[in-house]
């Protein structure tokens, strides 16, 4: 199952539309996917407890009671990762911010469950698409702590939305194709 986060206060705007179309995807090459919208989760901000490190650093968890834990577990389980956000000010959109300090603190502190997982990247910019390749690169760098394998960093512009957006169904398609034949080779090692 490939998991895709996205995140945008516009649910039909250029970065929905970059999510429904990777979703077309990978829907093309016959495997499960799942949406997670951070907008509509209730993902509070680190309250970097016990001096700046709580059970996140001991026990690899979080002490928030919120739909972190949720959102963790089901990256856990996925054979790989689409995050899809929004351009603001050259950044990434602040809840999936938000979720991505968290998630960093239980990663790279304790647990290393994500190590090596795959995943696509896209960042969709409005106005003049000035920011996508910085926001790609923070994103990248921030899961790069974490040891996901970036198989894909995709930049939506509006110069370039008429062609990205029907190639976003390509990438959809490649990349669950690269898990699934991946997948396929592990299981008969």
């Amino acid at each position: 199952m490939i998991l895709v986060i996205w995140a945008s206060p516009n649910e039909n705007g250029l970065t929905a539309a970059a999510k429904d179309k990777i979703l077309d995807g990978i829907s093309v090459a016959g495997v499960e996917a799942e949406t997670i919208h951070l907008n509509k989760c209730e993902i509070n901000r680190c309250i970097t407890c016990e001096d700046g490190w709580g059970l996140c650093r001991s026990e690899g968890r979080c002490v928030i009671q919120d739909d972190f834990t949720e959102v963790y577990d089901k990256i856990i389980s996925a054979d790989g990762i689409v995050f899809v956000t929004p351009v603001y000010w050259h950044d990434l959109a602040e809840c999936l911010k938000t979720f991505l300090d968290r998630l960093r603190r239980c990663e790279t502190a304790h647990n290393h469950n994500l190590r090596d997982k795959v995943c696509m990247l896209v960042a969709c910019a409005g106005g003049t698409g000035n920011g996508a390749i910085q926001c790609l690169e923070r994103l990248e760098e921030t899961l790069g702590h974490m040891g996901l394998k970036i198989k894909e960093r995709l930049p939506i512009i509006q110069f370039n939305k008429g062609y990205m957006l029907p190639a976003l169904c390509n990438a959809g398609t490649a990349f669950a194709l690269h898990i699934y034949n991946n997948n396929a080779e592990n299981t008969a090692k």
